[in-house]
Order: structure tokens, then sequence, then C-alpha cells
């Protein structure tokens, strides 16, 4: 017998001798190059709360992350994000465009985010104004980073909505109540 026909009598070539099984090692093959990508990339999936400008709905975004060694610049990047807005047109902004970030410590498992003057001009409705986009970014950094165990926010350096946001994050484990989220 040949070299030749004990190849062609081998169980290996007769397994790849077959399209269909050439088409799994394929799938596989491209399967582990997309994955050895993926997390080679180090991407994270984070949520954003929006509201409709029109009727109030709720609209949830999902954006990806590059992840940093530091939490607290992950936390940085995400607020300076929220305060970029939704990417559809329908969303209503929480603060006016000219709102920044002016500093942010994470420390102890608490937030402490420092915004500029222009986080107190109110464009959502009045019946909703400042609040409610400032209770909406505490939940997401909640729901988004779970070390955190609280969020302080301040405006030139004075903090802002404390007491409010202690009760109500006292009383509830989730936070769907808060919201509609």
């Amino acid at each position: 017998m040949s070299v030749v026909q004990k190849i062609n009598q081998s169980p290996l070539f007769r397994f790849f001798s077959q399209k269909r099984n050439q088409y799994l090692i394929l799938l596989l093959l491209i399967i582990g190059v997309a994955l050895v990508d993926y997390f080679s990339l180090g991407l994270t999936r984070k949520t954003f709360v929006y509201y409709s400008a029109f009727d109030g709905a709720v609209l949830i975004e999902e954006r990806m992350f590059r992840s940093s060694s530091s939490q607290e610049t992950d936390i940085r990047r995400y607020i300076e994000e929220a305060l970029l807005g939704s990417v559809s047109p329908d969303a209503a902004p929480f603060f006016s465009p000219e709102t920044r970030l002016q500093s942010l410590l994470f420390r102890d498992r608490v937030v402490y985010a420092n915004f500029s003057e222009s986080a107190l001009i109110p464009v959502l409705p009045p019946a909703q104004g400042v609040y409610l986009g400032f209770l909406t970014l505490n939940e997401g950094i909640r729901r988004n980073f779970s070390k955190v165990k609280d969020v302080k926010f301040f405006i030139n350096g004075r903090e802002i909505f404390s007491n409010e946001f202690s009760k109500i994050f006292a009383e509830h484990a989730d936070n769907d109540n808060k919201t509609g989220q």
C-alpha cells in the first residue's frame, strides 16, 4: 500500500474531505478569532436612559466603552457621555449643552461629581426639571458600576439633592419606581 493510499484511508483525511466538516472547521476558526478579538479589546456595555421629548416614553441606549484600569476613569467617561445626550433626535436632553463635569472623585465606593453652574438650567419640562436629570444619572451610575454604593452631586462645590436621593435609595433596592425604568 502506497503512502497516498494510506493517507486517503485515514480517518482525518475522510473527515476533512467532507464539505460540511470543512465549513464547520472554518466556522469554529472564525468564532475563535472573534472571541480573541473581543477579549483583547476590553469593551464593556453601558446603558443610558433618556426620555422622549414628545410623550416622555423611556428610551434605552446601549453603548460600548473601552475599559480602563481605573474605575474612576470609567465613571468619568460614562458621565461625560451622558452629558452629551442621546443619539436619538427624539430624546430630550437632561442638561443644557454648556454643562460640564468639572471634577470627579471615586473614593470608598462613593462617587463625588461636581458640575458647572449651567447644570441648573432646566431643559426638561418644568414638572421634571433638573431633578429628573440628576436622578436618572444617579441611577445610571449605580446600574452600570456595581462597586458604587452612593453618588453625590455638586454644582460649583455645593451638594445638591442629597436628602432626596438618600431617601429614595434607602427605601428601595431597585430603582424601577423612580424614573419608570
